[in-house]
């Protein structure tokens, strides 16, 4: 008998599809009633072929992502295929994933990724993108810039 793959397996797999662009991968790890919503701009894709046509279709091409942290509840590291540390958490059927997406136009985006997992599956995913902004000038003296 098969030993069920772990959800920390499951979610470590399906981050690094995405890093890869591996959308038959990414196919493999969905459960059939997948979706994704994207809050933004109020928008909801409904099935995996709708979503490999939208990054086909992106402009200028698919970005390049990095995933800098999966949360669950019990977190360790862990090395990905590309050297980059990733720290990703433990169990029960709801995750979120911290990325850095780099789009053609030369934009990095902060994105957070909300997982629900359903039946050893990625059942439903809400995304939401923080785009690049400079510190107002008024908040300098209670803060350190970071990186």
């Amino acid at each position: 008998m098969a030993h069920a793959e772990s959800n920390e397996a499951l979610v470590e797999r399906y981050a690094a599809a995405s890093v890869r662009d591996d959308r038959a991968e990414l196919r493999r790890l969905r459960h059939p009633d997948w979706s994704v919503d994207w809050p933004q701009s109020g928008e909801r894709v409904t099935s995996s072929a709708a979503f490999d046509s939208i990054v086909g279709a992106y402009p200028g091409g698919h970005p390049s992502s990095e995933v800098s942290r999966l949360v669950g509840s019990e977190d360790r590291w862990v090395v990905t295929a590309g050297n980059t540390m990733l720290r990703v958490a433990g169990s029960g059927d709801f995750w979120w994933g911290a990325w850095l997406m780099a789009y053609p136009d030369g934009i990095t985006y902060h994105v957070i990724d909300l997982i629900e997992l359903r039946g050893g599956l990625v059942h439903h995913e809400t995304v939401y993108w923080a785009g690049p902004m400079d510190a107002p000038e008024w908040r300098r003296p209670f803060v350190e810039l970071a990186g």
